[in-house]
């Protein structure tokens, strides 16, 4: 039983790391309807900018997540603008194009780096909780805790601000929502922004647990998809779902069936929650046609 909790245990803090990376997806593509595939690569930037800070500036990895987590954002309200926004009526172009970012950013840091893994090094990631024979780890348990601060939070805005209901009508009906007034071009800038800050948070908040290189991004994205589209296309509460869920299987398919078979076991779930529901477990049905959808 108390190998039981701590396989719980430890899925649902994995859970939190995926449901964190996640949620800025997910809020990207519920409004601008885009699959970004760059999205690992800025939770990379958010990485290295945290190793950098506490390399040179002396600070905590914790402490700068309020240099880097805005200064993320800055760069994914410039991808918007000057990448996305010109694509607005071909929205395959404009996916085509975030896979173009990924591949230049990687190779961007590649250079920069020549490939060499980089560590924050120290007890930031070895600290461990113990509550008899239960173990957790004190920086994924913070994570799981600001991934579900941020959820309400962003639950908060999305449906007590104004600025929140403005993304949300635009995120259901642009052309309506331009009729009334709302700028749809700045919405867009603004979730961009907010979706890549929540990147470069992820980032930081996992420097200490996980060597930095070039391509750590791709450790998270596929997982961060499988999240988005399980828990709900466009949901907020359905990415923090879909990350614990993801997480919990992971956990108990790596200790009970076999470690290399773990991430097979939780995409064949995806598959299965696909194919019978498209839009995700907390999705609105048909949110998933809408990326393909005339912009305008």
């Amino acid at each position: 039983m108390d190998q039981l909790l701590n396989v719980l245990v430890m899925g649902l803090l994995l859970g939190g790391v995926y449901g964190l990376v996640s949620v800025g997806l997910n809020l990207i593509f519920g409004t601008v309807r885009i699959v970004n595939f760059a999205q690992g690569e800025l939770v990379m930037f958010g990485m290295y900018g945290s190793y950098y800070a506490y390399t040179y500036l002396g600070l905590s990895p914790y402490l700068s997540v309020f240099v880097v987590a805005p200064a993320v954002g800055l760069l994914g309200v410039l991808i918007q603008r000057l990448v996305i926004q010109p694509l607005h009526n071909e929205s395959n172009m404009q996916i085509f194009a975030t896979f173009g970012l990924l591949m230049m950013f990687q190779n961007i840091m590649l250079a920069f780096t020549r490939g060499e893994a980089r560590s924050v090094g120290g007890d930031f990631g070895a600290s461990v909780i113990e509550i008899g024979d239960l173990k957790i780890g004190t920086v994924r348990l913070l994570t799981f805790l600001i991934t579900t601060l941020i959820t309400i939070g962003l639950h908060i805005f999305l449906t007590r601000t104004m600025t929140g209901k403005s993304v949300r009508a635009v995120t259901q009906d642009k052309r309506a929502a331009r009729t009334m007034g709302i700028n749809v071009e700045r919405t867009f800038l603004l979730t961009f922004g907010i979706g890549a800050a929540l990147a470069g948070l992820a980032g930081v908040m996992l420097t200490p647990i996980y060597s930095i290189t070039p391509g750590v991004g791709g450790n998270f994205i596929l997982a961060a998809f499988a999240v988005v589209v399980l828990g709900g296309l466009g949901s907020v509460w359905g990415a923090y779902l879909g990350g614990l869920i993801v997480g919990v299987v992971e956990a108990f398919a790596g200790y009970y069936i076999d470690p290399a078979l773990r991430h097979a076991i939780w995409f064949l779930i995806f598959l299965v929650v696909l194919i019978i529901r498209p839009a995700g477990l907390l999705g609105q049905v048909g949110a998933e046609e809408v990326g393909f959808r005339e912009q305008n």
